[in-house]
């Protein structure tokens, strides 16, 4: 029991500094540097707020005044007030309370712009942040979970930024002028009571919202999960439809979903019984100060008007009080939601710029690996010692088994990951010294599956350049042999390709990219096995596309299918991460060792197939 009374309390702790961690992480936020229409505008939203508090702490006296006017009591030391008559006093307790609205809507209308700002640019940092993120993080997250994440947590900066501004600091105030009033104007006992009772009140309400809060995050996580499969199961629409999944998807998610229903449920519950006890508690700290104002007034030290002036401000009170445990719980929500948020903007990018690193320069594209060592775990070496050279111009092929690190190769050269020994480098630059937006200007990729955003054709084949004309994205497109077929749709460029690009065939699809590649005009082509995912006849008339998009480039491709690399000018054949033969396709076939036996075997398969 001790043990998980120490482990809640330093839970309690840890979430207590994760919590301030994420103000001070919002604060500069809302007083940005170097934007005094900002500051400015700050500095206007409280004094609008503090005059919406004044007046709604000086309201009840007219509503006092103009009973005390109708009771005939004009003896008093207001009796200033009572010359205005009762139906003077009410239509200036009224406009009273259409100015108190009308400060809080200006002090609203003035802070949305600063608010609103601070999202967009909140928003902006962590979707920056995440394309920086190193492809090894992008695998293994869930891209569910990920959007949740960023979607709260931008959603609890804005509950922040509005309630704890605009909620909590204003009730305090009201809260604090409240109680001045009850000591100066009646007694200090009246002071004493709201003291207790808000003690009480704001006690009963926090330690039920922790309880609460525990269950909310169970809740989430749920959510989360639930979430995560719902967009799992969708973005593998076909395999579901492949292997009659529909029931199966079904009931994961419905399982999901009854996890968060029980969770949801018992949220309910608590809810229930918060609402009940803060009631109790107002409802009797209520009761006793009306009934010592009542006493007062048969006693003759006070006047009816000082009754109902009582009544109004614990009622005053009352309504914003209702909401403490609400603001309270979604507060601690949305740090928790920010935390996760700011996690993961503090969530290391594992490739960066070098200070000051310079621009590649490519004036040959002559590219070298030298003695590259790479493993994706420490324990198990993927590269070891390997090194190669591709002169300006030429086509380099890689071929070899699955596992012989013929991706990983690509994605070192396109610096997903930096290398662990060695080095990469184009006309004698390493590429680490190098920017990466000008490594991957430099770099044009056409991949095993390439995927299309969920826009136009002519949109996605322009994403190789922004900015290119029509004509050179209809050029682009000649050059990839698909313009015919586009032409051909009855909304021709304009044709929306569906998510990931699943309108087109994967033949469309990969003259798309082809297209885009070619737009982008690279010096340097990274072919990623981009035939393997096409019959036979779609590929022979893609090789021959990408065989013209090589010339004058220099060509890196990685391939499975050994009869789409038999023009390279030279071929090496990787085994275990190391460099086993390489040659020309006519040299190694006759020196009979690795590669004439994969290209015999692939014959034979295709005999097969045949």
């Amino acid at each position: 029991m001790a043990s998980q009374d120490t482990d809640t309390a330093a839970l309690a702790a840890r979430e207590r500094r994760s919590g301030w961690r994420t103000i001070r992480k919002v604060a500069p936020y809302l007083w940005p540097e170097g934007q005094s229409w900002a500051k400015r505008r700050v500095v206007w939203a409280l004094l609008a707020l503090l005059a919406a508090k004044l007046v709604a702490v000086g309201t009840p006296f007219l509503y006092k005044a103009a009973v005390d006017a109708l009771a005939g009591e004009s003896d008093r030391a207001d009796a200033w007030f009572l010359g205005a008559g009762a139906v003077g006093l009410t239509v200036a307790y009224g406009a009273a309370r259409a100015s108190n609205v009308g400060f809080q809507q200006l002090r609203d209308a003035v802070f949305a712009r600063v608010g609103q700002r601070a999202l967009r640019r909140l928003a902006l940092e962590t979707f920056q942040h995440i394309h920086a993120l190193s492809l090894r993080y992008h695998i293994t997250r869930k891209t569910g979970g990920l959007s949740r994440i960023i979607e709260r947590g931008v959603k609890g900066v804005d509950f922040l930024l509005r309630f704890m501004l605009f909620s909590v600091g204003p009730l305090i105030l009201e809260l604090t002028l409240t109680g001045i009033v009850l000591a100066v104007v009646f007694d200090i006992s009246y002071l004493l009571v709201l003291a207790v009772t808000i003690a009480v009140y704001v006690t009963f309400t926090f330690k039920v919202t922790e309880w609460r809060v525990k269950i909310r995050k169970v809740m989430n996580d749920q959510d989360t999960d639930a979430n995560q499969k719902a967009i799992d199961s969708l973005l593998n629409f076909e395999t579901v439809k492949y292997f009659g999944a529909e029931s199966r998807e079904a009931a994961r998610y419905d399982g999901a979903m009854e996890r968060y229903e029980a969770a949801a449920i018992r949220t309910n519950y608590s809810l229930a019984a918060l609402n009940f006890g803060q009631s109790l508690i107002i409802t009797t700290g209520l009761v006793i100060v009306m009934v010592m104002a009542a006493r007062g007034a048969m006693a003759g030290t006070l006047t009816v008007g000082d009754f109902v002036l009582v009544n109004a401000y614990m009622i005053q009170i009352t309504m914003p009080l209702n909401f403490l445990g609400t603001v309270y719980r979604e507060i601690r929500q949305a740090l928790v939601d920010m935390g996760e948020m700011f996690d993961l903007l503090e969530q290391p990018a594992e490739v960066e710029d070098r200070p000051g690193a310079p621009a590649l320069k490519v004036d040959a594209g002559r590219l070298e690996f030298e003695d590259v060592m790479f493993g994706y775990d420490a324990a198990r070496p993927i590269l070891k010692g390997l090194s190669f050279t591709v002169e300006p111009g030429q086509t380099l092929a890689l071929v070899g088994p699955s596992g012989a690190g013929k991706s990983t190769i690509g994605r070192l050269l396109f610096r997903f990951y930096d290398v662990g020994g060695g080095a990469i480098r184009i006309d004698g630059q390493d590429i680490r010294d190098v920017t990466q937006d000008s490594l991957h200007a430099a770099i044009g990729v056409v991949p095993q599956d390439t995927v299309l955003f969920n826009d136009t054709i002519r949109y996605n084949i322009a994403y190789g350049r922004p900015g290119a004309g029509f004509a050179e994205i209809e050029a682009a497109a000649r050059a990839a042999k698909i313009h015919d077929f586009i032409s051909a749709l009855p909304e021709g460029y304009e044709t929306a390709v569906g998510e990931r690009g699943l309108k087109l065939s994967g033949g469309e699809k990969q003259r798309v990219g082809i297209a885009r590649t070619l737009l982008k005009d690279p010096p340097i082509l990274l072919l990623d096995e981009a035939t393997s995912a096409l019959d036979t006849e779609t590929e022979q008339g893609i090789l021959a596309e990408l065989r013209a998009m090589g010339e004058g480039r220099t060509v890196l491709t990685i391939a499975h299918r050994l009869s789409t690399v038999v023009h390279a000018d030279q071929i090496l054949v990787l085994e275990d991460g190391q460099v086993v033969e390489s040659g020309r396709h006519e040299a190694l076939l006759s020196r009979g060792g690795r590669y004439a036996g994969l290209w015999q075997r692939q014959a034979a398969e295709r005999e097969d197939a045949a």
